[in-house]
């Protein structure tokens, strides 16, 4: 059970951390603990969508590079949702 939530988190941070790197705009302004729990959120929302909405199904054995494709495009979504919503404000000059 713990291996498993520190699997999660440590594919949370990698995937969020591709998620905020994809991501188009201004993405520095939400904090590092946002940033993980989008990937988390990312991981699952984007297994779901990959698994039971498009019927995805592992094409070669080993790594499913797909899935882990759309667990980062929607962790992408998610960081620019929170970066949005609850993004810092920058001071102006």
């Amino acid at each position: 059970m713990a291996g498993e939530v520190l699997f999660i988190l440590i594919g949370g941070v990698v995937i969020g951390l591709l998620g905020k790197f994809v991501a188009p705009g201004d993405r520095d302004r939400i904090p590092l603990w946002l940033t993980v729990v989008c990937g988390v959120l990312g991981i699952f929302l984007g297994t779901y969508l990959y698994v039971d909405v498009l019927g995805g199904r592992a094409g070669t054995p080993g790594v499913d590079w797909l899935r882990h494709l759309v667990q980062v495009l929607v962790a992408a979504v998610l960081v620019m949702v929170a970066a949005a919503v609850t993004g810092r404000r920058r001071k102006p000059r």
